[in-house]
């Protein structure tokens, strides 16, 4: 193909090929220009760091210049959700555009695809979560015959919650590899082997620093050698990268752990009197920890909230106890199988890892823990992923594009190059076409109480819901937590006629169809919903967000980060959580106008947007609507949509 000066400019112009795959397709002068800054980027070893605003069309703005490269490319997005869409939907437009025919693949984490061992296992054992799995296996079973990429999460066969997932997957714990006896028909080893030869493999973020945290640790790599990288959606990159560095240790991880040791040594003579009795005081010793962590402490703390309690204290040593316990057992059945060499190796890990609790912090590190449902975790992380991330990106000889409508504050790009270590990239902020100055409006309520008052959010109801009424519902609720959308999806039952989606009751895909196709929905949703939603046309023309998000202020994580900023001479609040929350806002505000035709209103409730000296930082970081305070210019918006 034709690689002369101004391709790009023609390929994305009006006499190009996209008018004719994609329907609605305007040229854009933002699109052009950052297809030209990745090119340039791809052409060699290049960094570039891009801001798009919502409307730019940065999926082509990439891919074009990705496909006519012909370097071997990974992609990474936020969501599996996103990936889907880029591989069955937009690259294949992009390549029939181009005329080419690049080898495209998707991978995925190996907990999305079924693991047909571990399957078998299962209903050999008859050992399931609850009565709903039995009817979920036998569903699994049946599909299982029928899928050719065992790729559970695009099925209905199971729930999104299903407590069935652990038993019909794998994990790098439980896997047992080139051993197993199903290894030829292995999903996963199917799925890496066609990434390791294809010219672009999709990927998500878990995915993505998940193996460069497996090759940090020495132990080989899932995704293959790549000429490029581009990491869409990069604004959430730094959480999943601070994930995926961090050491942990699960309640899951031990009862699975436990479950597989008797189903191993029940394979084996006399296997079970060997293990029976260890394998149950290790559940013991689990379940007795998970009561207190339930009895005693919130779902996200310190290290030192946790250890500063004395039953806590002893039952973290009887659990270590246990697991050390396991080991006698274990080597009394060492080399009978292939799944018991791996039980042994999975069991040596965790206490390496409670052998780490047991000593001091080291530097550069911060130590918590999190409750899920009836489970927890403890984990090591690192206070600063940037090294890490900067060392991996010197091992590879690749152009590296990371990319989002979310990525600076006030114009700066500051604290993204320096949470990901990128102080030497290129920089390029591109605001959205949209006319957001004719099409949208921005209203801040008078009168509102500060976000603590008790009554905070009876007042945002008390002002939203006559905009409600003028807007026929179509309007997405966006909380700062869980507690304060549980009080205003009670309330607002009692209010209005319009159908509400509460996040919880269904999973979130379920939630955003039904929404959609009800026309005057109210889906009330907090963090998920946030980022990563694409709601075009009428069906969304109401956006309201009760608080600024700040994170919680007991987020342990984050009061570390915040401790080590000040300990250099750093504020915390203007170097790491003001800049957080005004990303998140830019998010929040970034569902309302998704397409050059729509339109509506943006209301934030928070009075200190106005009232703080901060809140310039937040104003100045979204795109320029007209503002008002008056709820009746509110209410005319919709009511006179043509002035």
């Amino acid at each position: 193909m034709d690689d002369s000066p101004g391709q790009l400019r023609s390929l994305l112009g009006i006499d190009g090929p996209f008018p004719s795959v994609l329907e609605g397709f305007a040229p854009r002068g933002e699109q052009i220009e950052l297809a030209e800054a990745i090119e340039e980027a791809l052409a060699g070893e290049g960094l570039l760091v891009a801001e798009a605003g919502t409307g730019i069309g940065k999926t082509l703005a990439y891919l074009v210049p990705v496909m006519l490269a012909g370097k071997r490319t990974i992609i990474s997005t936020g969501t599996k959700t996103l990936q889907d869409q880029l591989y069955f939907r937009d690259v294949p437009m992009v390549a029939r555009a181009l005329g080419v025919t690049p080898a495209t693949t998707m991978l995925k984490g190996r907990g999305n695809y079924l693991c047909l061992y571990r399957m078998a296992q299962t209903r050999e054992s008859g050992e399931l979560p609850s009565r709903q799995a039995v009817a979920e296996l036998e569903a699994v079973y049946e599909w299982s015959g029928r899928t050719a990429d065992g790729d559970l999460s695009v099925t209905e066969v199971i729930s999104d919650d299903s407590g069935l997932w652990p038993f019909v997957t794998s994990t790098p714990d439980n896997c047992l590899g080139g051993e197993c006896p199903r290894f030829e028909d292995c999903h996963v080893a199917n799925a890496r082997k066609a990434a390791q030869e294809a010219d672009i493999v999709i990927v998500n973020h878990h995915l993505l620093f998940a193996d460069m945290a497996i090759k940090q640790s020495g132990f080989g790599e899932v995704l293959p050698g790549a000429g490029a990288f581009v990491i869409d959606e990069a604004h959430g990159a730094p959480e999943v990268a601070s994930q995926f560095f961090s050491a942990s240790i699960s309640a899951r991880q031990i009862r699975d752990l436990c479950q597989d040791i008797l189903a191993e040594s029940g394979k084996q003579t006399a296997g079970l009197a060997v293990t029976a009795e260890p394998v149950e005081q290790c559940r013991s010793a689990l379940k007795r920890l998970q009561a207190l962590f339930s009895e005693h402490l919130p779902e996200r703390g310190s290290w030192q909230t946790l250890v500063e309690r004395q039953e806590l204290r002893t039952g973290l040593q009887a659990l270590d106890q246990a697991v050390a316990d396991l080991a006698p057992a274990l080597a009394a059945l060492d080399g009978s199988s292939r799944g018991v060499e791996a039980c042994i190796q999975r069991r040596d890990e965790l206490q390496l890892m409670f052998d780490r609790l047991d000593h001091a912090a080291s530097p550069g590190e911060v130590r918590w823990f999190e409750r899920r449902g009836k489970g927890f975790a403890l984990y090591i992380t690192p206070l600063d992923v940037s090294t890490v991330f900067t060392e991996f990106r010197e091992q590879q000889e690749a152009a590296w594009v990371l990319t989002s409508a979310t990525l600076s504050v006030s114009g700066e790009f500051t604290h993204f190059t320096r949470t990901m270590g990128l102080e030497d990239a290129d920089t390029l902020q591109l605001d959205s076409p949209f006319d957001y100055q004719n099409h949208a409006l921005l209203w801040l309520p008078e009168r509102m109480p500060e976000p603590r008052d008790p009554e905070f959010i009876e007042h945002v109801l008390q002002q939203v819901l006559p905009l409600l009424e003028a807007s026929g519902g179509r309007a997405f609720l966006l909380f700062t937590s869980h507690r304060a959308l549980q009080k205003a999806a009670a309330m607002l039952s009692d209010h209005v006629d319009f159908p509400l989606y509460i996040q919880g009751e269904r999973p979130r895909s379920v939630l955003l169809e039904r929404f959609r196709s009800s026309g005057n929905g109210v889906l009330l949703g907090t963090s998920s919903f946030w980022a990563g939603v694409d709601v075009m046309g009428e069906a969304l023309s109401l956006v309201v967000i009760d608080k600024l998000p700040f994170a919680a202020p007991d987020d342990p994580v984050l009061a570390a980060r915040g401790d080590e900023l000040r300990q250099s001479g750093e504020n915390p609040f203007t170097a790491l959580h003001l800049p957080r929350a005004v990303i998140t806002l830019k998010q929040g505000a970034g569902r309302l106008i998704r397409d050059v035709n729509d339109r509506g209103v943006l209301v934030i409730c928070d009075p200190r947007i106005l009232t703080k000296n901060y809140g310039a930082a937040f104003l100045d970081s979204l795109p320029p609507m007209r503002q008002t305070r008056d709820m009746m210019e509110a209410v005319g918006f919709f009511e006179h949509p043509g002035d």
